[in-house]
């Protein structure tokens, strides 16, 4: 359960519902399995894996809310597909004399993969999220934009709307890690580490990428007199947390210090989901300081732009 990646957004109005009223409203877009014909399907799961078709869908700790979503896809490989598309293909122009035309082609592919589909493997995928409502914030452990939209389009469906927007700073990330890496020197309690993308506002395409190397050595010094931009910057945060901040300031490759897994398990829990809530306790405590300080280190929340 601890985030590996982190998405954020913040609400643009109170968040005011209670886990008991989110419990419903989540019920009615619960995940349910592919059927014999469905390609794919989305919905929520119980935060802690259960057998209990009753498990609640959200989970509430120190007023944060954790919530699951899961999505089910069939695997059809496409060379099988392709494969079976061809024999059908061969045999009716054998059959009937005649060329198969595109048109044709693809009204064959999709009969293909309607026979196919329900003799396809399944791959289930995670995503979790959390609601801080004091914070007004909604952070995702997604890896990508997709994913991510994906959880809101579906949580959005769920409660009717969901007033939320990417965190716009008064400085942009780029020009404030390029200058951390100038300077070699990052706001507290940022620490710089030894990774960075550098770009080429002029040639997106032109990018280089610093791993395990000193920043402050001539070469990165000298791209950044030339007018490249950090893009991408490793940092620790208060020895607590190490991250690779993104210009759209999402986070990725998220590592929490061993001393906080540790805190985590100094109770020894009775079960999975006192577990759950002593992991997931620790780790919001640390993700809601941690957007605080990243927001401070940009110059702020910029209230009146949305991004």
């Amino acid at each position: 359960m601890w985030f590996k990646n982190l998405r954020i957004y913040r609400f643009t109005q109170a968040f005011e519902l209670s886990p008991e009223e989110l419990q419903p409203l989540l019920q009615e877009k619960a995940f349910h399995p592919c059927g014999r014909q469905d390609l794919t399907k989305y919905g929520w799961v119980a935060p802690i894996a259960s057998n209990d078709a009753d498990a609640p869908l959200v989970h509430s700790c120190n007023g944060n809310f954790m919530l699951c979503a899961q999505r089910q896809d069939k695997v059809v490989p496409a060379s099988v597909i392709k494969e079976a598309v061809q024999e059908k293909t061969a045999f009716i122009e054998q059959k009937e004399a005649r060329k198969v035309f595109s048109k044709e082609r693809a009204q064959i592919k999709d009969e293909v993969l309607l026979d196919l589909l329900p003799r396809a493997f399944t791959k289930n995928q995670t995503i979790y999220g959390y609601i801080a409502p004091k914070q007004k914030l909604l952070l995702l452990d997604a890896s990508s934009p997709s994913k991510a939209e994906q959880f809101l389009s579906h949580l959005r469906d769920s409660l009717g709307s969901l007033p939320v927007i990417p965190p716009a700073c008064k400085n942009l990330p780029g020009d404030v890690m390029t200058n951390w890496l100038s300077q070699q020197s990052a706001e507290p309690p940022f620490v710089l580490e030894k990774e960075c993308e550098l770009n080429n506002p002029a040639d997106s395409a032109n990018v280089i990428r610093c791993k395990a190397q000193d920043l402050d050595a001539d070469e990165a010094q000298t791209m950044l007199e030339s007018g490249k931009r950090c893009s991408k910057l490793a940092v620790n945060w208060n020895d607590s947390v190490e991250a690779i901040i993104c210009d759209d300031l999402s986070l990725k490759r998220l590592r929490f210090d061993d001393k906080l897994i540790e805190e985590a398990n100094e109770a020894e829990a009775e079960d999975k989901a006192q577990q759950f809530d002593q992991d997931f306790a620790v780790m919001a405590l640390q993700l809601n300081q941690l957007c605080k300080d990243l927001f401070k280190a940009f110059g702020g929340l910029e209230r009146t732009r949305v991004v």
